[in-house]
């Protein structure tokens, strides 16, 4: 349990690249809504793929923006937006007039060590995961303050480590605002 804990709050502060995947897909008709996959966390980008295998990406917006600017669901297109509607989908906009054939680049929980043999943060940054574990376990056995505190410091420095690996050094270059870059010394 303190693992899978460790993982999950190191997933949620740093942005791994290797904890990306790519699905594709194809819309329906005249069906506004995109399911995304079961393993999802949050987008980073989706385009519509044509006929002649160009890339044309779709714009992340909010819900009330697909409302305002397609309030009628039968008005229908190639989708020029998309937004996050629920737990389950995605919301496009305008409403697909054929069955395009989409491309979803998103974020994921991998499986967790404790049941997989091996993770790409088991073995490439198991300080960190050792270090998030340990504050884990510290804190459940209601340790010393002090010794909580040493190791919530050795986890700190492994998650900076971790974030300047991730957002720097790992990512040289993104083609869109919101992934998140931090500079190397």
């Amino acid at each position: 349990m303190f693992t899978k804990q460790a993982e999950q709050k190191i997933y949620s502060t740093v942005q791994i690249p290797p904890l990306r995947k790519n699905q594709t897909g194809t819309l329906t008709t005249s069906n506004k809504y995109l399911t995304y996959p079961t393993d999802f966390l949050y987008p980073l980008s989706l385009a519509l793929v044509d006929g002649d295998g160009d890339y044309n990406y779709l714009l992340n917006k909010d819900v009330n923006f697909i409302r305002e600017a397609y309030p009628n669901p039968s008005t229908t297109g190639e989708p020029k937006h998309y937004a996050i509607f629920d737990t389950t989908a995605f919301i496009l906009g305008p409403t697909p007039d054929s069955g395009y054939t989409m491309e979803l680049h998103y974020g994921y929980y991998p499986e967790s060590i404790v049941t997989a043999s091996t993770t790409w943060l088991g073995n490439d940054f198991d300080s960190a995961l050792l270090n998030g574990a340990l504050v884990e376990a510290i804190r459940f056995l209601k340790g010393e303050p002090d010794m909580i505190a040493l190791y919530e410091k050795m986890y700190m420095q492994s998650i900076a480590l971790l974030k300047n690996f991730a957002d720097g050094k790992l990512r040289q270059d993104v083609y869109r605002d919101g992934q998140l870059r931090s500079k190397v010394a």
